[in-house]
């Protein structure tokens, strides 16, 4: 049995199920502990009924730790679900006696292929944490961290408990949604996991966490029907900054990170995510599509940056069109 953790509100309900469902289809016996930031995610989780998707309020959770609860006042929305990430992998340990070894996952993940490889990789380790790999073009991105927080794990073991509460102190002290020296969330915290900690395995599975931020790193292909990453079977893929434009377009940001978007991604990663999310969107829990607030005096001001972006975008290809084929 793997147990994994994960935590959004109403607007990444759609990412969340999408994410149970990949663990459904390829994840073999696991339980998914969902932390719902508010009381429509609650609901849709709850209403389920599925013993492997086990819903939790967040009122629970500021009950277990009230000094999660504490500091809440001084984050903003974003911000304080950035400090809830080790609070909650404690909660798990705490109220789950079964759980083992607690993996947390961001909600906009999507698994291609089992994750025992990775497992396997954390056999006799502690803590299990992955490295961005940027690529060289975007080498300024490492700001933000040598490590991604889509995929956390930490064992019940003397090192595993003392690494997570060290990062749960320090995201209370300080989780803030701006870099900071060596400090940035909840994410630039987990650079120190090797140094100050035993037992931490940084995960070289190459089909782990493939990202638009390392994507031009790889080469990708399909055998058998199934994506390959230099080789290694795609184990998952995170769709961060992931956008709905139009029911029809999305955007992939990969122009950010100065990536062509190939046709392998297009047609075989991208694509059957986005089926996957309209299976659970609905009129109020969007896939993502963006809104665009501004006044038209800001737009204004604003259009010779969104041109260039909006040209780098274009260049990059890396929009996608989808068509419901049953439709």
């Amino acid at each position: 049995m793997r147990f994994y953790c994960t935590y959004f509100d109403a607007f990444y309900l759609p990412r969340a199920r999408a994410l149970h469902e990949s663990l459904a289809r390829r994840a073999g016996d696991f339980r998914l502990y969902a932390l719902c930031h508010d009381e429509v995610a609650l609901a849709a989780v709850t209403a389920l009924g599925d013993p492997t998707f086990v819903a939790v309020s967040a009122a629970d959770l500021e009950a277990h730790d009230p000094a999660l609860a504490a500091v809440k006042a001084s984050r903003n929305r974003v911000e304080y679900y950035f400090t809830c990430t080790a609070s909650f992998c404690r909660y798990v340990l705490d109220r789950f006696e079964a759980v083992d070894l607690v993996t947390y996952l961001d909600a906009d993940l999507w698994f291609f292929s089992s994750p025992e490889p990775i497992y396997a990789e954390l056999e006799g380790a502690s803590v299990g944490i992955i490295e961005h790999r940027f690529n060289p073009r975007v080498r300024s991105y490492a700001r933000f961290g040598r490590f991604n927080v889509g995929w956390v794990s930490f064992r019940r073991d003397p090192d595993g408990l003392a690494c997570l509460d060290w990062w749960r102190e320090r995201c209370l002290e300080w989780c803030y949604d701006r870099v900071e020296a060596d400090r940035y969330a909840d994410q630039k915290y987990l650079d120190a996991f090797p140094e100050r900690f035993a037992g931490v395995r940084v995960i070289e599975h190459r089909g782990a966490n493939v990202a638009p931020w390392n994507a031009a790193n790889h080469r990708f292909s399909v055998l058998n029907g199934n994506v390959q990453v230099d080789g290694h079977p795609l184990v998952f893929f995170h769709f961060a900054a992931f956008k709905e434009v139009r029911s029809w377009l999305y955007r992939t940001d990969f122009g950010a990170y100065m990536t062509v978007l190939g046709p392998v991604l297009r047609r075989h990663v991208f694509r059957p995510y986005i089926a996957s999310l309209k299976r659970y969107a609905t009129a109020s829990t969007s896939a993502g599509r963006i809104r665009n607030t501004d006044s038209r005096l800001g737009a204004i001001a604003r259009w010779p940056r969104t041109l260039a972006r909006s040209l780098r975008r274009l260049a990059f290809l890396e929009y996608v069109v989808y068509r419901d084929p049953s439709a």
